[in-house]
């Protein structure tokens, strides 16, 4: 794309406004996630003269999001646990038993309120790897880290979420006894 070609960019906007929403919301934008994604696209059209050819395009706006979504959500204070559920709420399979739903449901809820006690560092990072589906160095662009920054807070925050869901329901997060025994008896089928 050359600076100017409004249709190749309209081509970029199209492709990339869904994951830029998204990325907004789960960095704290909330109601204000389409106002900061079309302002992120002015900024990155404005500075399409200093992208790196070679580079990927996706990274590098939605490093513009991120900076964009940070500056909204200091203004504005803590972001809501509603906003993040966009990203994790997965339709449910109509032909599913309900009580499948009911518990899959209250396990996405605990999941929402553990990722919302987790310390800002960790959340961002875990929800642009595993909701975003961004890789390892696409978050670090995207949150302005250094990789082994990234690494150790997924791994951290992942720690730090997991013993959450476990010290809440006594169990692991895909809702196995906790203790080694109870987890070979459920293992063997008693």
């Amino acid at each position: 794309m050359r600076i100017g070609d409004h249709d190749a960019y309209g081509v970029l906007v199209r492709r990339y406004s869904s994951i830029a929403l998204r990325t907004a919301m789960a960095l704290g934008a909330g109601a204000e996630a389409e106002d900061v994604v079309q302002e992120s696209f002015v900024n990155a059209y404005r500075a399409f003269g200093r992208f790196r050819a070679g580079s990927e395009f996706r990274p590098w706006l939605l490093t513009i999001v991120g900076n964009q979504a940070r500056n909204v959500h200091r203004s504005r204070g803590r972001r809501s646990e509603r906003e993040r559920r966009v990203l994790i709420d997965v339709p449910m399979d109509e032909a599913a038993d309900p009580a499948d739903t009911v518990v899959g449901r209250e396990r996405r809820d605990q999941l929402h309120r553990e990722l919302d006690r987790l310390a800002a560092r960790y959340r961002d990072v875990l929800v642009c790897r595993f909701l975003l589906e961004l890789t390892e160095s696409e978050t670090a662009q995207v949150l302005g880290l250094a990789p082994g920054t990234v690494k150790s807070r997924t791994s951290r925050g992942l720690r730090r979420l997991r013993d959450g869901l476990t010290a809440v329901s006594g169990s692991g997060p895909v809702g196995l006894p906790a203790d080694e025994a109870t987890t070979k008896e459920v293992r063997r089928g008693n």
